[in-house]
């Protein structure tokens, strides 16, 4: 088996920390059969100009080729019109792609675009060029927004409607997906994996003194991109609310994001502490220096930091939406509480700090599997879609 995957959430140059997920599977799958992955690049002329008057500083370079953990992929610019060429961008990916992909006529069984629009509408375009059969995974904003948005819903249904197969990493992803217009028949829900050497209960004074933490006061901590739909403004006015009964609690905000800025100011005078994006690798330890994890995100897909919270033996307060219940279902890993409600987050958040737990047992009771048996399920997905499409002719 060999499969070209497309898709522009993969880790880079210019966003080292986008979709460890992705990374991780992908490079679990790369062992398991041969991958040639296009990671996308949106580009338009001027665009280091544009960002140079708006941000003050150039874009990093791409490079052609790049790797990662040992696995060689390429590099590719995609014309994309910012704003208004959104509707376009499926069509102007697959173009861009096209004369590489066709390169590959004859030497590729299947396609997977992950994201279903821009980048699952041009695998499937991909696909057909090539004669191969087509596999979109979801990932929650993907098919949960600009599934909902009047100018991209029809695209995305499209896009869904001719994939041979469709994969995501919740059953609620999927089930949109198929109201959406994705084939029942061919749609499974495929878990992420957790990279069990990282993310495995921890000591938390240990974890503090890796640090060069001293406090020994309970923590919260919030691992996400610094904007509002990823809860970050409700977690801190729900700690605003939990601080008033239990001073003795502190909030910890993992990440960065444009409302970064924002937050700082509306959490001054709490103690809430800021310390910024973090490469993957240092989050086991923030992690495992914690008392429960929080992410009252408006809606998700099937966060992997929930699972690897749960792995390292950390309850969790998250929201009840998309795939999240379904990872948080057992009363010792932690509650579910409605969206955009500070008050019932911040009430949940006291219970959970209020009880004992045990690492070892929240870890044994998550029960994920790791990146490997999560790329083996994939990979049976692209070769049931072979075997039909062959059987078909």
């Amino acid at each position: 088996m060999r499969v070209l995957i497309a898709t522009k959430i993969f880790p880079s140059e210019r966003n080292p920390n986008m979709a460890p997920f992705n990374r991780h599977q992908f490079v679990a799958l790369s062992k398991l059969c041969e991958v040639d992955l296009f990671v996308c690049h949106p580009w338009f002329p001027g665009e280091s100009v544009v960002n140079r008057v708006r941000h003050g500083e150039s874009l990093p370079d791409v490079a052609a080729h790049a790797s990662v953990d040992g696995f060689s992929y390429a590099q590719h610019r995609v014309f994309h019109v910012p704003k208004i060429g959104h509707p376009l961008s499926g069509l102007t990916y697959a173009t861009s792609l096209l004369p590489s992909a066709l390169r590959l006529r004859g030497k590729v069984d299947a396609v997977l675009g992950a994201f279903a629009y821009p980048d699952g509408f041009a695998a499937v375009l991909l696909a057909k060029a090539l004669g191969v059969p087509a596999t979109i995974k979801v990932h929650g904003t993907d098919i949960n927004l600009l599934g909902s948005l009047p100018t991209l819903r029809p695209l995305v249904s499209w896009a869904l409607r001719e994939a041979d197969a469709v994969i995501g990493p919740s059953q609620a992803l999927i089930d949109r997906a198929i109201e959406l217009g994705a084939n029942p028949k061919t749609s499974r829900c495929i878990l992420n994996g957790v990279d069990k050497e990282l993310f495995r209960p921890r000591d938390r004074a240990a974890c503090r003194r890796e640090l060069g933490i001293a406090s020994v006061k309970p923590w919260v901590v919030f691992i996400g991109l610094m904007i509002d739909r990823k809860g970050g403004r409700d977690a801190i006015a729900a700690f605003r609310q939990l601080h008033q009964r239990r001073q003795d609690v502190e909030l910890i905000m993992l990440g960065d994001g444009p409302a970064l800025e924002a937050y700082r100011a509306e959490a001054r005078g709490l103690p809430v502490h800021f310390p910024g994006r973090l490469d993957h690798e240092a989050i086991p330890t923030w992690i495992g220096a914690s008392d429960v994890m929080t992410l009252p995100s408006w809606a998700e897909g099937t966060p992997n930091v929930i699972i690897e919270s749960l792995v390292s033996g950390r309850p969790v307060v998250a929201s009840d939406v998309g795939g999240i219940p379904a990872l948080l279902n057992h009363p010792s890993l932690g509650e579910c509480v409605p969206a955009r409600d500070p008050r019932s987050l911040a009430e949940a958040l006291e219970r959970v700090l209020s009880r004992d737990h045990d690492p070892l047992a929240i870890a044994k009771q998550a029960g994920f599997s790791d990146w490997r048996e999560s790329a083996q399920r994939v990979l049976d997905v692209l070769n049931a879609s072979v075997a039909t499409a062959r059987a078909l002719g």
